[in-house]
């Protein structure tokens, strides 16, 4: 579909290819959805084994979940590199791995309802400690998961 002539060059006509607006309910691709429920589960049931293994007594610091999402955040850095980078071709991969597994492994809800039940639990110095520490650790555990992946890549000769 042309447009009228520009106002930065009078006199030329710029054409613009047909805009794409989604349709209502429009809606993402069966396999994407299929890969990102399988991952989702496996993602899911490694936290559940995880914190079941290391439970966290009322009170005490929930090292379970802090150790599940400081690793989720170390993982979706790496994550982040290697698929822009290197595994661009594949376009399930990325679904999978960081919406599903990740997302069903890291988990933000129940990090706040251990914050809440510490709190609760005449804690608060844990309680807040958690919150924060939380926060700070999985951002540099993701910046570190950058980091490492790049300078990996740059060590193995791949791109980065």
């Amino acid at each position: 579909m042309a447009s009228a002539p520009s106002k930065a060059s009078p006199g030329r006509a710029r054409t613009r290819p047909a805009s794409r607006r989604p349709t209502r309910g429009a809606r993402a691709p069966r396999d994407v959805l299929a890969v990102i429920s399988a991952g989702g589960m496996l993602g899911a049931v490694a936290r559940f084994v995880l914190g079941a293994a290391f439970p966290a007594e009322p009170g005490m610091f929930p090292w379970a979940t802090f150790g599940v999402n400081v690793l989720g955040g170390l993982l979706i850095g790496t994550l982040m590199v290697l698929v822009n980078d290197v595994w661009t071709e594949r376009r399930l991969l990325r679904p999978f791995l960081s919406v599903g597994v990740l997302g069903g492994f890291t988990t933000f809800s129940t990090y706040v309802v251990d914050v809440h039940q510490l709190v609760e639990t005449d804690a608060p110095g844990t309680g807040l400690a958690y919150l924060f520490g939380t926060v700070v650790a999985v951002l540099a555990a993701t910046c570190a998961g950058i980091a490492g992946a790049r300078r990996a890549l740059r060590w193995w000769g791949a791109t980065a």
